[in-house]
């Protein structure tokens, strides 16, 4: 397999995988308890567990984006070609509307419904600039510090506590968030609620990545020296 086709089917698969589990677990969720609390619990465990596995497993393959807004970020610093960065995003799409399919047919429900459940409004919009940004803010920091062997337990740490400190409950990801438009479950978004969310995480990766090139600036960019105040001599 062309090594370009490799990493592409890395990203389809990691991403339906973690759509599976998001929307399989969200289903479980509601067959197990009627708690709401509880069930968004088991759906935080379930998402945290499979990313943290997905981003071990597949990050040295395709370094385990699963996520256009992270792609994007990663094209617009020149660190992949945009011919391959359009691969990853088909590739993440086309598997995240695939975990939702895969997530119905496991519990035996129709391969597609569309979800009808609300998610809009300038308060969930914000919840979402905040998680992608914080989780565009974090891959940089791992990044510029050398420190990516510690994606698959800070990455998820940051989706789990942002799934319970966030109006929107963490979407953080294109891809994510239109392969959940097609399930009428616990974790669903009405199609007409997901350009709301995208624009949010669009912002949202545009403010992470700031924030990674303030604090993070690349190798070779000079800093500011820390001068003392200039001593003004006022004799007469």
């Amino acid at each position: 397999m062309h090594p370009a086709a490799r990493r592409a089917t890395a990203e389809g698969i990691g991403t339906a995988t973690l759509v599976a589990a998001v929307v399989g677990s969200g289903i479980m969720a509601t067959r197990l308890t009627a708690d709401v609390g509880l069930q968004l619990l088991i759906n935080a465990v379930a998402t945290v567990g499979a990313l943290a596995v997905l981003i071990w497993s597949l990050g040295p393959i395709s370094g385990a984006h699963f996520n256009p807004a992270v792609t994007l970020v990663a094209t617009a610093r020149a660190e992949m070609r945009r011919s391959e960065a359009g691969l990853y995003i088909a590739a993440q799409i086309l598997g995240a509307l695939l975990g939702a399919v895969v997530a119905h047919v496991m519990f035996e429900l129709p391969a597609v419904t569309l979800a009808t459940k609300q998610r809009t409004g300038l308060g969930q919009w914000l919840g979402e600039i905040v998680a992608t940004a914080g989780l565009l803010a974090l891959i940089g920091a791992l990044t510029r510090t050398g420190l990516g062997r510690l994606g698959p337990a800070l990455v998820p740490a940051w989706i789990g506590a942002a799934y319970f400190f966030t109006s929107s409950t963490s979407f953080a990801n294109p891809a994510v968030t239109i392969g959940r438009a097609i399930t009428d479950s616990f974790s669903g978004i009405a199609p007409g609620d997901v350009p709301g969310f995208i624009v949010a995480q669009l912002l949202g990766a545009a403010l992470g990545a700031a924030l990674t090139e303030v604090f993070y600036p690349r190798a070779g960019t000079p800093e500011p020296l820390d001068l003392p105040a200039p001593v003004h001599d006022h004799q007469p």
